[in-house]
């Protein structure tokens, strides 16, 4: 059995199903999402799948114009698969792609990985007074979201 990670950002390559399952059942962030909002944030983001032996095991999302700003979303390695540096390796994938060089800003949110985005350079915002939100943690519980 071959461990080694393998990062595809082609989207043909991407489990949707499993995507899907880990975001609406088992994420922190978008627990409850639909099965169409997942397809249509998929058809219009940078992503990166992560597969050991053909099966995929990793994932992540980048938001961007691909010339000033992005966004790190939906970071996540199985629980099976953790503890074994792929989600280094994974953000590594993300920070070298060549479309994502040169950003003015790159940003992410999270709740509990804060030493593994410090070791890409990530801080908290110099100046979080600038930035605002419009944040609807429990938008998926209402089915708001459905098309």
């Amino acid at each position: 059995m071959d461990t080694t990670l393998r990062i595809s950002t082609d989207p043909a390559a991407l489990d949707v199903a499993l995507i899907h399952r880990f975001l609406s059942e088992q994420s922190t962030w978008a627990r409850g999402i639909p099965l169409a909002t997942v397809q249509r944030a998929l058809a219009h983001s940078l992503c990166f799948g992560g597969f050991v032996d053909g099966a995929q095991v990793a994932f992540a999302r980048v938001i961007s114009d691909r010339a000033t700003f992005a966004n790190l979303v939906d970071v996540f390695v199985l629980p099976a698969f953790r503890g074994r540096g792929y989600s280094k390796q994974l953000v590594q994938t993300v920070m070298d792609h060549p479309d994502l060089q040169g950003l003015r800003r790159f940003t992410l949110a999270t709740s509990n990985a804060h030493g593994l985005y410090a070791g890409f350079g990530f801080t908290a915002p110099l100046r979080p007074q600038s930035l605002m939100e419009r944040y609807f943690p429990a938008l998926y519980d209402t089915g708001a979201a459905a098309p």
